[in-house]
């Protein structure tokens, strides 16, 4: 193992989406993170060979059926070992398995018990269904995504799944962590999807109230409002983006353009905007991508191509950096951030359900024969 968080075990109740994300990050970063999988196939996301699950990368596996006591018995006793445990039902089914916090925290007081959900633990939504698009849409993010006179557009499920969801939640457990150090004791986390979305919105919501940002899509800088903040089509049907804010790099914009600023509106003359676009529209569609990328790319224009799935990987910068890594032939994002002495790393690929479970238990301090009693008792999947 290798990264800052060598060292901590992290019990993950199989989930979807942010649950997932959330585990990777950890895992990334050195923690043993060992996943409690159902005994049978489940209508948990649409199914994938595990070498294509590359959210589940750097897990073990143990698969219990959580209906037999002794299975529960089991987590208990995994969560009596672990430093931090992940779990993302709707609220109160931890509950009535017999795996909530209280009983967890009475097993390991030290535990961090980190909960990931759309709508937060209590509140009138709590026990609604949801999706990253519902959650985003209550926090005000995605009413503020898309082009002015469109209908909002979800950014795939970026915002709530994974930045305000998985990523909130790993952050929690690592300051949960972090605190628990030095006082000794475990806490829960109650981590809602909808309020991490509206944390990501905090910059937009305090522009909002200075009256430097409308409460409409695609008027103001960062919305492609400004012309000079967009996405525009090269000759060959390929996409650019510039965000030439400061006026140093929107007057260098308008020198590679080849466009004469006495010519033009000025940069902030917002009435004229539509005749920025419709100039900065034409020459961009003079080139091709390739060729504005050999004028543009490393100035101070703030540039870059609009790369695909398949093309980002292959890009100089990606290249150079080592962003992208493949494992078992499936080219995926490399951990992120770096570390300088402690570098993460992608243990393994993703398991099979059940697989390496037997040895995690045994890292994790289960005898051989207690090992061998859980199978017997068909309460644990062994695929060693």
């Amino acid at each position: 193992m290798s990264g800052p968080l060598t060292g901590v075990k992290v019990l993950e109740i199989a989930g979807i989406g942010p649950g997932p994300f959330c585990g990777m990050l950890l895992a990334d970063m050195g923690a043993d993170v060992l996943r409690v999988d159902r005994l049978q196939a489940n209508d948990l996301g649409l199914p994938v060979p595990p070498k294509f699950d590359i959210m589940s990368r750097g897990r073990r596996s143990i698969a219990l059926d959580l209906k037999q006591p002794a299975a529960i018995q089991t987590v208990l006793e995994l969560a009596a070992r672990a430093d931090a445990l992940i779990e993302g039902f709707r609220p109160g089914v931890t509950e009535r398995l017999g795996l909530g916090p209280d009983e967890c925290l009475a097993r390991n007081p030290r535990l961090v018990y980190g909960r990931i959900t759309g709508w937060g633990q209590d509140g009138p939504l709590a026990q609604a269904a949801g999706h990253d698009i519902n959650y985003i849409a209550l926090s005000g993010a995605l009413h503020a995504i898309g082009r002015k006179g469109e209908a909002p557009t979800p950014p795939l499920n970026l915002v709530g799944d994974f930045g305000g969801g998985g990523m909130l939640l790993a952050f929690g457990i690592a300051c949960a962590l972090f605190e628990a150090r030095a006082s000794g004791k475990g806490q829960v986390i109650d981590a809602a999807m909808s309020e991490g979305a509206a944390a990501l919105m905090a910059m937009f919501y305090g522009r909002m109230a200075a009256g430097h940002w409308r409460d409409q899509r695609g008027v103001n800088i960062l919305d492609t409002g400004a012309p000079w903040y967009e996405v525009y089509e090269t000759a060959d049907a390929k996409h650019v983006a510039i965000g030439s804010i400061e006026a140093r790099f929107y007057a260098e914009l308008l020198e590679r353009l080849g466009l004469d600023p006495a010519a033009l509106p000025g940069q902030f003359d917002f009435a004229r905007w539509p005749e920025l676009r419709t100039a900065f529209a034409a020459a961009f569609k003079s080139k091709t991508r390739d060729a504005w990328c050999r004028e543009m790319e490393g100035s101070d224009v703030c540039f870059a191509p609009v790369l695909s799935l398949a093309e980002a990987p292959q890009h100089a910068h990606n290249r150079a950096r080592g962003a992208f890594v493949d494992i078992d032939g499936v080219t995926q994002p490399a951990p992120a951030p770096r570390y300088s002495r402690t570098p993460g790393a992608i243990a393994r690929g993703a398991p099979r359900r059940g697989e390496g479970g037997a040895q995690a238990l045994a890292d994790w301090g289960f005898s051989q024969a207690e090992i061998d009693g859980m199978s017997a008792r068909g309460a644990l999947l062994r695929e060693d």
